[in-house]
């Protein structure tokens, strides 16, 4: 199984959006989790926010839409408004076999064009493969919709694995849930990770949530996860001793041969993959957050010094440590 990685930053830095609006669709058969994600990230007020988003929800089509649930949705607005959206995100979509109208593909093709920054949960990237602006980028859905995907759009690098993808001004979620993680990157992108941290709080969420989407294929977590709990959090208490894998099999009570096998069934790959990914979770937070040099946040992540931290920051988020520190932290300013 390839290493899993949370994203994979775009390999230019993103420009901000062209205003603070954001325009959520609605469409006859919503995904009501997906939408809720968007209106809770997007559409909350935030008093202590001085320049928050401005929210709005834009009907593909007349109404009252029916909603998965059975609820129904009035509108505010209708794909016109797009065109003054600086972020419009789609929410999941009513099928990934259903034809989106070509109203809809104009206005998201337009206001792209004008510099909207387009956003896709979960099914909703078959919206925007319809539209023609993943042509030749990176893209992600929910791990049944991949294959679909990358046969129907051959043009497209889908990517499986990952819980969002963030091309500059497309970007993509995994499935539903994986929403929130690319919600709260957006909000990183926009006001630093402080604010990000914030609505996470908030929503009582990991501001960071580590691994791909691959662990959930098939099986949400294994029955085999319990006995590891407690292993998983001694992991993240001592990320910078040597966790070798005698250590962390006198830790865990067992066998290096049977604790690899647990720790794969339970974590989707293996315990140096996740401990590194634990560890650059780490480094991220310490280089958003502190003023700690290159050496001191390799020292406290486990990395032993600044060149291999900068050795791993490259290969697994195609950045350096300064540059994601210049990125972040100065947004959070």
């Amino acid at each position: 199984m390839a290493s899993m990685t949370l994203h994979r930053p775009a390999p230019t830095a993103p420009t901000p959006p062209r205003n603070r609006a954001v325009a959520v669709l609605a469409y006859d058969g919503l995904c009501t989790f997906e939408f809720g994600v968007a209106v809770e990230v997007f559409g909350l007020p935030r008093p202590e926010m001085a320049d928050w988003y401005q929210f709005r929800v834009c009907a593909a089509e007349p109404g009252p839409l029916r909603a998965v649930g059975g609820i129904q949705v009035l509108a505010d607005g209708d794909v016109r408004d797009l065109a003054a959206a600086g972020t419009i995100i789609i929410p999941g979509w009513r099928g990934k076999d259903a034809p989106v109208p070509p109203a809809l593909l104009d206005a998201l093709r337009q206001a792209h064009a004008g510099g909207a920054r387009l956003v896709s949960i979960c099914s909703g990237v078959f919206v925007l493969a319809a539209a023609g602006v993943l042509a030749g980028k990176r893209a992600t859905t929910h791990w049944r919709y991949a294959q679909t995907l990358a046969e129907r759009f051959p043009d497209i690098r889908v990517e499986p694995d990952v819980l969002y993808v963030d091309e500059g001004s497309v970007l993509t979620s995994a499935g539903s849930a994986a929403g929130l993680d690319l919600c709260l990157h957006i909000v990183r992108r926009d006001h630093g990770a402080r604010i990000a941290n914030q609505v996470a709080r908030r929503l009582v969420i990991p501001p960071h949530r580590d691994g791909g989407q691959a662990q959930f294929v098939e099986a949400p977590l294994a029955d085999e996860a319990a006995p590891l709990s407690a292993l998983f959090d001694w992991i993240r208490r001592n990320l910078d001793q040597d966790l070798t894998l005698a250590r962390l099999a006198s830790q865990a009570r067992m066998s290096e041969r049977s604790l690899v096998r647990r720790f794969r069934e339970a974590a989707g790959t293996s315990p140096k993959d996740w401990i590194l990914t634990e560890r650059l979770g780490r480094a991220r937070t310490l280089l958003e957050a502190t003023s700690l040099s290159l050496e001191q946040v390799a020292a406290e992540c486990g990395f032993g010094g600044a060149d291999t931290l900068r050795h791993h920051f490259r290969a697994r988020l195609r950045t350096s440590p300064t540059a994601y520190r210049a990125r972040f932290a100065a947004a959070a300013e």
